[in-house]
């Protein structure tokens, strides 16, 4: 019997990279295509998550999430978990992989895939709605990615955002409006379920990056910002029926299915035509790339 390794948080930011991830991302991607099964329960604003994913040639994985709001209260996590990686070859538990590790580099570097696919290449000013930990790993990705960029905060809560950018050296909005104008990437990671995102303020050739909204009940963009937009997903197998962002303006007929142009899968399909166009890409972090993340985790880290 193989003794699966516990892999933790320490372990893992001391050895990876965002680049390299972002790459192990794409890699992965060019495997065969994930079989992916999502299991949500809920108690009121509670949730949770229960997420597998199994790829041909890199193995299976069983990650359960649970996302419980009311945490900030009391000090803790919103978000907590467990993340078990399998072995292709024999099924045997190789890995007990840190939740927090796997989530921020999954999270974050899904969106930084995205956004070194669409996002301008002399993209310098990043505005972040959210001021939570997502927000903060956002930083680093996209630091890596955009190397000289600056950064802008936004959150309901202005504290929140000072307290953020004292950490992190990014300024706070005094103006969402005149934020979102000024920005090259906007990136949402937000618990919200109502639109803070307005597609009137929106200008050319800016990419958005929503990442918050995980189920049908929420929203960060409002419709004007999907209309506006060319439309990217990292899987269409896990947002267009189950996460809000889509599945509401689908369900309305605001957008069609046919106007999601391209997911992870179709790399050729998925890539910026003009310096004008405004692109949106959703983050809907599927268990696939959960898998793709502990995997290159195991293989950094394990080595």
């Amino acid at each position: 019997m193989t003794t699966p390794k516990f892999i933790t948080y320490e372990q893992g930011e001391a050895a990876l990279n965002w680049i390299g991830l972002t790459d192990a991302l794409a890699k992965g991607h060019s495997l065969p295509k994930a079989e992916i099964e999502d299991s949500f329960l809920y108690r009121g604003d509670d949730t949770m998550l229960s997420r597998a994913a199994w790829i041909d040639g890199l193995g299976a994985l069983v990650k359960t999430a649970t996302i419980f709001p009311g945490n900030s209260a009391v000090g803790k996590p919103a978000v907590n978990g467990a993340v078990a990686l399998f072995s292709d070859a024999t099924g045997e538990a190789e890995a007990f992989v840190d939740f927090h590790l796997v989530t921020k580099w999954k999270t974050a570097g899904d969106s930084l895939l995205a956004a070194r696919r669409l996002a301008r290449p002399e993209s310098r000013n990043i505005l972040i709605l959210g001021a939570g930990t997502v927000a903060a790993s956002l930083i680093g990705a996209y630091t890596a990615g955009f190397p000289g960029a600056s950064f802008t905060l936004w959150n309901r809560t202005a504290g929140r955002a000072a307290h953020l950018a004292e950490e992190t050296g990014a300024r706070v909005a005094g103006d969402l409006e005149a934020a979102v104008a000024e920005a090259d990437i906007i990136a949402t990671a937000t618990m919200s379920t109502e639109p803070v995102l307005r597609g009137a303020c929106l200008q050319p050739g800016q990419h958005i990056d929503l990442i918050g909204a995980y189920r049908p009940d929420m929203r960060e963009a409002d419709d004007e910002v999907l209309k506006r937009a060319r439309l990217f997903v990292d899987s269409r197998d896990t947002t267009l029926g189950h996460i809000g962002e889509l599945k509401d303006p689908l369900a309305r007929g605001v957008i069609s299915e046919s106007d999601v142009l391209a997911d992870f899968y179709q790399p050729d399909l998925f890539r910026r035509e003009s310096a004008e166009e405004i692109t949106v890409a959703k983050n809907g972090g599927g268990a696939h790339l959960d898998l793709m993340t502990a995997r290159h985790i195991l293989d950094t880290v394990g080595a």
